[in-house]
């Protein structure tokens, strides 16, 4: 009976299929175990063999944990709102929800086909209605909240509006705008309702601002900071420039330090731990405030080293900061504004990144250094970012390295004045030498004292003359919310005098509207702005024709939708009670499944995904809906599958292609070749397929230049990609040797998470492994399993597997337990085990990897239904325990041969039994030795 993969995959996966398997239950006395893959989105190439890496291990977790008796949730969904739907769209006219139905039932069709065992009773889109309803509701509540840093949560805004109708917001402790003026109660009771909404608006957790954000003009939308590469949109290659929008953003600076601290509670990698530690860039120092010279104004500052304050020399605005056109006197003007306008081309990205070609232009404006009253220049310069801080720094080039190179570059370059440090020598003769400033008359409070006593000594100072205080600072910002895109949620709210207003809860979902085009409006609007029928009747509460607005009961709704990550903020617990119509999740599934336990996804979500998820996690706990602070315990980042691609090499004129042997010291460009062009052993060109190929037709005609009358293309491994052309379909390779072998040899080919190359042909080996491991259970006439006894080495090879199979899946090491179910089956194979006792739970333990065959064995065996929920057999240590030891026999320190004796016989015994050897006397020779050394357990040597 032959091992036919194709028959038996088809045949289980219909069966898990019709029996619901591997449905989870919100009910159960079992302990639970939430396993969850970093969702997909579906994009219309489909899936290679390097993303299903994660899934395969998250799955093989799953089922270990079912056979272990847990309750396991495993769901799958789709990240399904996106900017690559909308610009197909854009290209095609076709509606993106036609095209993201199409590639979700491709990625279907491809994850069903490798056999994971997850619960699709479960799925969720974040594109269908019933799904984005409560990701609006969760907008809703958002916008509905504050942050109390007294009580270090989110509140309803109502305690907020009761604290104002009291005592008005003097003693209010909450992270909200800056420079929010003051008032008391009897002026909050008197403003009106749009004043109230407008102050209310500083304080909300979601809210309006202008706000600098990253515009794609090509595009026609604002893109997040991990959008962008190298300056240009990453979908497309667009140039990307910096503008001021009034956009939504969401307040989580509020959340900073629990987002720091909760760090320590999960466990998650050191190195994306640091990756979110830096991202939040947490500063102990000082706020600083300068006086603009000649001007009502001043420029606040953050510094974490107030004890330097005496080495200012000159100020840096960013140029987008609000006094820059302020305090920008006319002879500096058209400099300033021609900056500005270069600027706005570079990504905050590139600016950060560049310390080598770091730029300014002086305003001509000077600001007052608080202690000696010295004028200090103020420049502006694109190293210095408006989101960060203040949007200014007080420069002190003996201390910062960005400092230093831009006061080296201006010292008196194009006719402006050169930085001077405030002894009034040249910054490249002073900036680093002795002075550094601090004995300077005013200075004196800061002799003798350290760095830490002169800090507290300058904060103390600045306090008195009310110029500075005590302040941390985060790095982090909070998030622009809004898009300029057709694809995505669209927004609960609309307007009323131009202050936005909340569509109640029980309206929801405001669905999508139908648009002609997808691109922004001929006036600028985002894309919404073609719709027809995009308004709110706040009495019949439901969305008109625009033509009804009367700003009376009929109003206009937010243009913008939300951006990728809303949906992806929350989906975890979507999945805890998919089906719920009335709430995200009822407050027993909450309970029960509380948080993931395993979560499982890529490393380039640190900044992104797991931030807004954190947050989100965070905020939904102080409010009530979620049952704990963090929403994923363990965290693994799977490696990367990479792909051999090939290359040609062209000539600069395009037609010569030289072969890879003969291009040393030719200016050639390397091209990549579709593989199905090249022999994937010999790396041979196939040059007639390559010139019918409709990717190469610009090559029909060009001249080959060959080696050995053979052209060879060059290999390198690199990011598997559909533009590189080196994708390897899963179909195939479950199609030509089942999706047994592919998952168990993605887990073969090395530790989860590191990078590793496919190479098709190693997978023969593991297809053999399977056909060796079906010989034991079966022949050509059928199942040969025996009731015989086993013997004790069969025991052994049986348990130690047991044994290293649940630790490496409990450690994570995939890759060593396929070696040892190799090692496993060799030794039952030679030790001709065909014995039902041995071979049952070997069917068990190798069922997380390789479950379609360890499903068609229990079967065989005679069992009824699935094998998924069979305890997973328990590694019994007396199987292990050694009896025996063969030892080495040496005269005179030579070993001559081997004796396997009992481990538990004395050295009288022992040396009994090997005198009587004949061997011994062979070697002896009727000699007496001198000496017998005998270590039980160890040696043997017959000395003399």
């Amino acid at each position: 009976m032959k091992y036919f993969h194709n028959e038996i995959e088809a045949k289980w996966q219909q069966y898990w299929a019709e029996n619901g398997t591997f449905k989870a239950s919100n009910n159960s006395d079992k302990p639970k175990y939430y396993v969850l893959d970093m969702f997909p989105y579906p994009s219309g190439a489909g899936l290679h063999v390097g993303h299903p890496l994660g899934y395969i291990a998250s799955d093989i977790v799953a089922r270990f944990k079912r056979h272990q008796g847990f309750n396991v949730l495993h769901p799958q969904g789709y990240d399904s709102f996106g900017l690559p739907a909308e610009q197909y769209a854009i290209q095609t006219g076709q509606h993106p929800e036609k095209t993201t139905k199409e590639n979700i039932a491709r990625y279907r069709e491809q994850l069903d086909k490798i056999g994971f065992s997850f619960d699709w009773s479960r799925e969720v889109r974040t594109s269908n209605p019933d799904y984005y309803k409560h990701t609006q509701w969760i907008f809703i509540q958002l916008f509905e909240s504050w942050y109390n840093n007294d009580t270090n949560q989110a509140e309803d805004i109502a305690t907020l509006v009761t604290k104002f109708q009291k005592e008005g917001n003097a003693n209010v402790n909450a992270v909200c705008d800056d420079a929010i003026a003051p008032f008391t109660a009897d002026e909050w009771n008197a403003f009106s309702s749009d004043e109230q909404q407008k102050i209310l608006l500083q304080y909300r957790l979601t809210y309006l601002a202008e706000t600098e954000v990253n515009w794609c003009p090509a595009l026609g939308t604002v893109l997040a900071n991990d959008e962008i590469v190298n300056g240009v949109s990453e979908r497309g290659g667009h140039p990307v420039i910096r503008k001021k929008m009034t956009q939504w953003s969401m307040r989580i600076s509020a959340y900073a330090e629990r987002l720091l601290q909760g760090l320590e509670t999960i466990d998650w990698t050191e190195s994306l731990k640091e990756s979110q530690r830096n991202w939040i860039g947490k500063s102990v120092g000082a706020a600083v405030t300068f006086k603009v010279q000649n001007h009502d104004a001043v420029i606040d500052v953050f510094t974490t080293r107030p004890d330097t304050i005496f080495g200012v020399t000159f100020m840096t605005l960013a140029p987008e900061h609000e006094l820059v056109a302020q305090i920008t006197t006319p002879e500096q003007k058209e400099a300033v504004e021609a900056y500005v306008e270069a600027t706005a081309k570079r990504s905050e990205r590139e600016r950060m990144a560049d310390v080598k070609t770091i730029s300014g232009v002086f305003t001509g404006a000077y600001a007052e250094h608080p202690f000696t009253k010295e004028a200090i220049p103020v420049w502006i310069g694109d190293y210095v970012l408006a989101g960060y801080g203040t949007g200014a720094v007080m420069a002190v080039p003996c201390g910062d390295d960005r400092d230093y190179a831009f006061a080296n570059f201006f010292k008196g370059t194009n006719g402006m004045p050169a930085i001077k440090n405030i002894f009034n020598q040249d910054i490249s003769e002073a900036a680093y030498g002795e002075k550094s400033g601090f004995e300077l008359v005013d200075s004196d409070f800061l002799n003798g004292l350290d760095y830490k006593n002169g800090t507290e000594k300058v904060i103390e100072e600045l306090e008195k003359i009310g110029a500075g205080k005590a302040k941390v600072n985060y790095r982090l910002r909070d998030a622009v919310f809004s898009r300029q895109r057709y694809w995505g949620e669209p927004f609960p709210v609309y307007y009323v005098n131009g202050m936005p207003q909340m569509i109640d809860a029980k309206h929801l979902p405001i669905v999508l509207p139908e648009v002609e085009k997808y691109l922004p409006t001929e006036d600028g609007q985002p894309p919404l702005g073609n719709a027809t029928d995009w308004a709110w009747d706040t009495v019949n509460n439901t969305v008109v024709c625009n033509e009804a607005v009367d700003n009376e009961k009929v109003f206009p709704l937010e243009l913008n939708t939300m951006p990728g990550w809303a949906g992806s903020s929350w989906y975890w617990m979507r999945y805890m009670d998919a089906s719920n119509e009335n709430e995200f999740a009822s407050a027993d599934a909450l309970k029960y499944w509380e948080n993931v336990d395993l979560y499982i996804g890529g490393s380039e979500h640190a900044t992104g995904h797991l931030l807004y998820s954190r947050f989100w996690n965070k905020f939904l706990k102080d409010r009530g809906f979620a049952p704990t602070e963090e929403p994923f315990k363990k965290l693994i980042n799977q490696g990367m599958i990479l792909g051999m691609s090939a290359f040609v090499y062209r000539s600069e004129d395009s037609k010569t292609l030289y072969s890879k042997g003969l291009i040393k010291d030719k200016n050639v460009h390397p091209i990549h070749v579709d593989l199905s062009c090249i022999n994937d052993v010999t790396n041979e060109l196939d040059i007639e397929k390559f010139k019918a190929h409709p990717l190469y037709s610009d090559y029909a005609n060009a001249e080959f230049v060959l080696e050995d009358d053979k052209y060879i293309v060059g290999r390198e491994v690199e990011k598997m990609s559909k533009s590189k052309y080196n994708v390897v379909n899963p179909d195939d390779i479950c199609n030509e040797y089942g999706a047994d072998t592919l998952r168990l040899y993605e887990m073969f080919l090395g530790p989860l998470e590191q990078a590793k190359p496919w190479n098709t042909a190693g997978i023969t080996g593991v297809y053999g492994f399977l056909k060796k491991l079906w010989r034991l259970y079966f022949d050509d006439n059928g199942l040969i399993v025996t009731n015989d006894e086993p013997t004790a080495d069969m025991y052994k090879s049986l348990h130690k597997t047991i044994k290293k199979v649940t630790e490496d899946i409990e450690n994570f090491s995939f890759n060593t337990s396929v070696s040892q179910f190799m090692i496993c089956v060799n030794e039952l194979s030679q030790q001709k085990c065909h014995h039902r006792a041995i071979l049952e739970p070997l069917a068990v333990i190798v069922s997380p990897y390789a479950p379609h065959i360890a499903e068609e064995l229990w079967s065989a065996l005679g069992h009824e239904g699935s094998i998924a929920t069979v305890a997973f057999p328990k590694c019994e240590e007396k199987y292990l325990v050694e009896s025996e030891k063969e030892y080495p026999v040496s005269f005179n320190g030579k070993m001559r041969f081997t004796i396997k004796l009992p481990l538990d016989l004395t050295a009288g015994q022992i040396e009994e039994i090997v005198m009587a050897d004949e061997r011994t006397q062979n070697q002896l020779q009727g000699r007496i030795p001198n000496k017998v050394i005998i270590v039980p357990g160890k040696i043997i040597n017959l000395v003399g």
